[in-house]
């Protein structure tokens, strides 16, 4: 019986190298991260012991007496980044955030540890990745220097330790959680045990000294947070940053928040003197011209609580190959298609399936809800028959395979943005609820309806784009 006992106490455990998930026995596919080959032996599992009651920290007390004070949110200085955070750091959280290499977040957070130690408490800086000298050079560029702003270059977590108690600092900044290592654990810097040892450790750290802790965090190249999954669930909140690199829009938007919603996003641009925070950003998403072109539609998107105006373009050409070009950014491709099948099935717009075509956004923003299909769907139509929309005017709806416009959240509010921005008329779907004053709106409830708007107009070639359609006078002013 008790060699019986002994084999089940040494028997094989086996973990997932990915995201850190453990099971008794081996599986070709881990279930927690769905990834392949990841699942790998680690041992003997450990034997199954029972805590005995001990004694506590704090007595628990109702909760209407507990002080609610200490979790209270201060402001970092940049307003992008406290709505994001839900009005600022609160003492003793830890924020993680993640981003594609070169994205700007070193930069971002730099400028926001300057602020809080011009704030007056003290603030440390531990990079692991770069030299005390470049980051020194980047916040000369960027006008990141205080007295109160300590500096370390550190891979070694007893190393940081050491450096919060003789900084005692108010704010910690570590960039980044893959490049620190604790001696006491096996592997290497951003391995599964080694990232779940120093985010524990720094936790912990954060949470007896009340001292608001930023990690960064690197991503796979799916996009997703690297090392064990354990880092989300053990971190207070979760920012995404996101961008194109050869664009000026940064983007943050919050994954998990428990101080805040998780719906808020921040806009920053980029720029060679640092980075700053955008209040109203849909500038950089028009492009302003005194008479409107062919192949070009607005429309109002919702990123997260905030809506931004948008502008598609799209651009149709003869196609020199048998099979014709599709070419999308900024956009889905696959939602391209679809309209490209509604508007030559339901539009009777049939010269698209024989032409090259060409779609884009502008300012690098990305559109994937469907609330931008009416936009998409009449520039391409509005680049086949050659002939521009209606000036002053943006699209809003989800099209249909069937041809319908259906209805899409938070249409007031996107009503409203595009009011304030100048915009006279709108083409939305059935029921929008309460139009601003001075727009007026037009109600469609198909492809057919909406493709009204464009003006008859001599085509290129007789029959090339088919019917669009008659002018329509309450949306074409």
């Amino acid at each position: 019986m008790a060699a019986r006992k002994s084999s089940a106490r040494d028997r094989p455990s086996y973990r997932c190298t990915e995201c850190g998930w453990t099971t008794a026995k081996w599986l070709g596919r881990c279930p927690e991260c769905h990834a392949w080959g990841t699942v790998e032996e680690a041992g003997a599992a450990p034997a199954v012991r029972t805590t005995a009651p001990g004694r506590v920290s704090a007595p628990a007390l109702p909760i209407g007496q507990v002080d609610g004070t200490e979790a209270t949110a201060r402001g970092t200085g940049v307003a992008e980044l406290d709505r994001v955070l839900g009005g600022g750091l609160v003492p003793g959280a830890v924020v993680l955030l993640a981003g594609e290499p070169g994205v700007g977040k070193s930069t971002l957070l730099l400028d926001v540890a300057a602020k809080a130690a011009s704030a007056g408490g003290p603030t440390l800086y531990v990079t692991g990745e770069e030299s005390a000298g470049q980051v020194r050079l980047r916040a000369d560029r960027i006008g990141a220097l205080d007295e109160h702003l300590f500096l370390a270059a550190e891979t070694d977590l007893a190393a940081v330790l050491g450096h919060l108690d003789a900084v005692k600092p108010a704010l910690l900044v570590l960039d980044s959680v893959q490049t620190v290592a604790s001696p006491e654990i096996d592997g290497a810097p951003g391995g599964v045990a080694q990232v779940r040892e120093v985010a524990g450790a720094l936790i912990r750290a954060s949470k007896e000294r009340g001292m608001s802790t930023l990690l960064v965090g690197h991503v796979t190249k799916d996009g997703a947070i690297a090392g064990p999954r354990l880092l989300e669930h053990l971190v207070d909140v979760v920012l995404h940053f996101e961008g194109d690199r050869h664009a000026r829009l940064r983007l943050v938007r919050g994954v998990k928040n428990r101080y805040g919603a998780t719906d808020e996003v921040g806009c920053f641009e980029l720029h060679d003197e640092g980075i700053t925070g955008l209040a109203d950003p849909s500038g950089l998403f028009l492009t302003r011209r005194a008479e409107p072109v062919p192949g070009t539609c607005l429309t109002v998107t919702l990123e997260g609580r905030r809506p931004l105006v948008a502008e598609v373009q799209a651009l149709t050409v003869d196609s020199q190959i048998p099979s014709p070009r599709r070419t999308t950014s900024g956009l889905e491709n696959s939602r391209v298609s679809m309209m490209l099948a509604v508007l030559e099935q339901r539009g009777r717009i049939s010269a698209l399936g024989k032409r090259d075509i060409y779609s884009a956004t502008v300012g690098g923003v990305k559109l994937s809800e469907p609330a931008a299909d009416l936009a998409v769907a009449l520039a391409l139509a509005s680049a086949a028959s050659d002939t521009p929309l209606p000036k002053n005017l943006v699209a809003i709806g989800e099209v249909g395979l069937a041809g319908e416009v259906r209805r899409v959240t938070g249409v007031q509010r996107r009503l409203a943005e595009a009011a304030r921005l100048g915009f006279t008329h709108a083409l939305v779907p059935a029921d929008p609820g309460r139009v601003p004053e001075g727009m007026r709106v037009l109600e469609v409830a198909d492809v057919g309806e909406a493709l009204r708007v464009l003006p008859r107009r001599p085509r290129r070639a007789a029959g090339e784009a088919g019917e669009a359609g008659d002018a329509v006078e309450p949306a074409a002013g």
